[in-house]
């Protein structure tokens, strides 16, 4: 699996709180693991985000990346109203 971000998920990273980046860390290491483990909630976010997922970081930040082959992009990270809202 390669992982890639996207410069929009870049921004949106580089304005959490450290505690929050590290938290995306954590999950990350264990979506390279297993993509579908319980506590990410892996779940399609298709209709507002056309042909992506979302992944959990915490209670209420998300992570949105999109899937090619072998590569995993992810595109968007933030709370769930600024995502969905």
């Amino acid at each position: 699996m390669i992982i890639r971000y996207h410069r929009l998920f870049e921004k949106d990273f580089d304005k959490l709180p450290r505690n929050m980046q590290l938290k995306f860390y954590e999950r990350l290491d264990l979506f390279t693991g297993n993509k579908f483990h319980p506590i990410l909630n892996n779940h399609s976010v298709d209709k507002r985000f056309p042909g992506c997922r979302s992944i959990n970081v915490t209670g209420d930040y998300r992570a949105i990346f999109k899937e090619v082959g072998q590569e995993v992009k992810f595109v968007h990270i933030g709370t769930h109203s600024q995502l969905y809202g």
